[in-house]
């Protein structure tokens, strides 16, 4: 048997079948390159005045997450040469999906109710210390609570170690 043949054997038996040069040429890279450049573009083009939804920000937000996703799969598909390797990627990419759609859905509740939305309301002591620009009402609301709220004896969060 010449080296040769041994070498396509061996990538037979250990399911190398497959060789780099099966991938494409640089053609192909340079394709997804300005496919990748275009969805920028996209996503860019969201803060641009002729964006025609400006006003409703869940279509902004579902365009850029599609424009996100569809970038997140090109990367993963040739950068990463998943689209040539065999079934087992389902293997580890399902669950890993799973997963991660999970932990999104069990997180949104959490964050939609750390906000003035109509679901949530900032306590006192974490409206104390927001970053969002309060309002001469609000201002004087909160400086006359904060003054109350200094009146009365406060308990250390953490015991003195002594």
């Amino acid at each position: 048997m010449t080296e040769s043949n041994a070498s396509q054997v061996h990538d037979a038996e250990a399911g190398h079948g497959h060789a780099h040069e099966d991938h494409g040429g640089i053609g192909k890279y340079l394709v997804v390159f300005v496919a990748l450049c275009v969805l920028t573009g996209m996503s860019f083009f969201t803060y641009s005045d002729y964006w025609p939804f400006h006003e409703e920000k869940h279509i902004t937000w579902a365009f850029m997450m599609a424009v996100s996703c569809t970038k997140a799969m090109l990367v993963v598909m040739f950068f990463m040469h998943l689209l040539w390797e065999a079934n087992w990627k389902w293997v580890f990419t399902v669950p890993a999906s799973c997963m991660s759609i999970f932990l999104v859905l069990m997180l949104v509740p959490d964050i939609g109710m750390r906000q003035n939305n109509g679901y949530g309301w900032y306590s006192f002591d974490r409206l104390k210390y927001t970053a969002a620009p309060l309002s001469e009402e609000e201002k004087g609301k909160l400086k006359k609570d904060v003054e109350e709220d200094i009146g009365q004896e406060h308990k250390p969060l953490v015991s003195p170690s002594h």
